[in-house]
């Protein structure tokens, strides 16, 4: 049976608060200061700790850094004297929620429900830590690089978390793929996820979207009509291109997120809803709400943990990853077995990428259709090709040295138009120490050129032992 601390000094609240618990089948312990609390969780974790930000002896926040597993806990904080300021300082402290005085018993509910089964939950998360280090993916995304294990880090803390989030990101950069996952590894999981891209709506249609319309309520409205707030309750809502949405509107979000309650459009009833909310931008907010497309207390709101999605130039080597990530999704699909050129590859690194990653998507679809066997350089749009000829590589600081010469090697090679004996002059190396470096990186796939072949009937190069002083070992 899971077990609830509840820290309080009030005994009223106390009294009451314990026999609800109770009542939804929970354990209860009861602690009236800090003090007693810590002393309490010395002795056993629970699954959740219910405190009141006023004690006599300091905040109930403080309780935060006394769990011992802040994975699996969470700490609700109640406050009587709530603003947005007070609640986004609880949840960047660490709380999961927070509750207003008078205590809303069906939020309340809400939170109780959604406490896990904890060595259960504990496991998933490692296995998914895991699974990053010996595949580079985690859960939906992925790659490897040192800004995505940043990024990795980030949405292991807050997933198990109510808090909201905000994704700041480059179009195509996944921030729809983030904010599922974030849903995977929460305690909503089991419940709906739903994506809206305001930006993608028209303005007139957004609230009826969101908050859902009675029968009549405007021209066309010929049945009732259940919006995002409603379908998604107990689950996750995804808002893409947050700073699209009209002033109105934006006031109407913030009453939800403070108050858990929406009217359709056509009535002025209260509907209750609880909805984790993830939003996501492609612009600068603080740009946003300067130029006042965006209200600075709803920014605020929304920006309790922000995370920053780097662009696909910024992640190294997960651009390979990727798009023979997507080359093997095809492949699969059409029972094909078709790869890319070195030069292909070196092509891929010398490109800017300003869509990202689905513009790398898009990319090896295209390239998959117009190849036969190997996907080489000028299956690539003209203007990718373009962008991408250039004799200057960029490499960041602290790629393994393996690694730079390949791409050094590769790049040299599009340079060329993949012309080997040139590619080995330009080098300084022998062509047969070029197609010795090629077949390692292309462990068991015909390299030779036909009027190569008869060249290498003989072992190695004989300048392998002086490869490394030219740059490309």
């Amino acid at each position: 049976m899971s077990n609830v601390l509840l820290v309080d000094d009030d005994s009223e609240t106390i009294g009451w608060l314990s026999e609800f618990i109770k009542g939804e089948g929970y354990t209860v312990a009861t602690a009236d200061s800090l003090r007693a609390a810590r002393i309490h969780l010395t002795r056993s974790t629970p699954d959740v700790v219910l405190t009141d930000l006023m004690l006599p002896d300091g905040l109930g926040i403080e309780l935060v850094d006394e769990l011992e597993s802040r994975d699996t806990t969470e700490v609700v904080v109640i406050t009587g004297h709530a603003s947005v300021e007070t609640a986004i300082d609880a949840l960047r402290s660490g709380a999961t929620d927070y509750l207003v005085k008078p205590v809303d018993i069906e939020r309340l509910r809400g939170i109780l429900q959604r406490i896990p089964k904890t060595e259960h939950f504990r496991q998933e998360i490692g296995e998914l830590r895991n699974e990053l280090r010996k595949l580079g993916r985690f859960g939906h995304i992925l790659g490897s690089s040192p800004p995505m294990h940043r990024l990795y880090d980030q949405l292991s803390r807050v997933a198990p978390t109510s808090a909201s989030v905000l994704l700041i990101g480059e179009s195509g950069t996944g921030k729809e793929v983030v904010a599922q996952t974030i849903h995977d590894l929460s305690r909503r999981k089991r419940h709906p996820f739903l994506p809206l891209n305001c930006g993608a709506v028209s303005p007139q249609l957004v609230e009826s979207e969101l908050f859902g319309h009675e029968k009549g309520s405007f021209t066309g409205a010929d049945r009732q009509h259940h919006g995002f707030f409603e379908r998604a309750n107990r689950g996750t809502l995804f808002l893409d291109e947050v700073t699209e949405m009209r002033p109105d509107l934006q006031v109407k979000l913030l009453r939800v997120l403070e108050t858990g309650t929406f009217m359709r459009v056509g009535t002025n009833e209260h509907i209750a809803t609880d909805v984790r909310l993830i939003a996501a931008t492609n612009r600068s907010p603080e740009k946003a709400v300067a130029e006042g497309r965006m209200r600075e207390d709803l920014y605020h709101r929304l920006n309790v943990f922000p995370i920053y999605l780097p662009p696909l130039r910024e992640r190294g080597t997960d651009l390979e990853l990727l798009a023979e990530h997507f080359l093997a999704e095809l492949n699969e699909q059409e029972q094909t077995n078709k790869r890319f050129s070195p030069a292909a590859i070196a092509a891929l690194y010398a490109h800017n990428w300003p869509g990202n990653v689905r513009e790398l998507k898009n990319y090896v679809h295209r390239a998959f259709i117009l190849a036969d066997d190997v996907i080489e350089p000028d299956h690539a749009p003209e203007n990718f090709l373009q962008k991408s000829h250039s004799s200057v590589i960029t490499i960041r600081v602290g790629t393994p040295l393996d690694e730079v010469n390949r791409r050094v090697m590769e790049a040299t090679l599009m340079e060329c138009g993949n012309v080997k004996r040139k590619a080995a002059e330009m080098l300084g190396i022998s062509l047969k120490t070029l197609y010795n470096r090629l077949a390692v990186y292309n462990a068991g796939k015909e390299l030779y050129d036909e009027e190569d072949a008869e060249e290498f009937a003989g072992g190695p190069g004989d300048d392998e032992d002086r490869v490394s002083n030219n740059g490309v070992q």
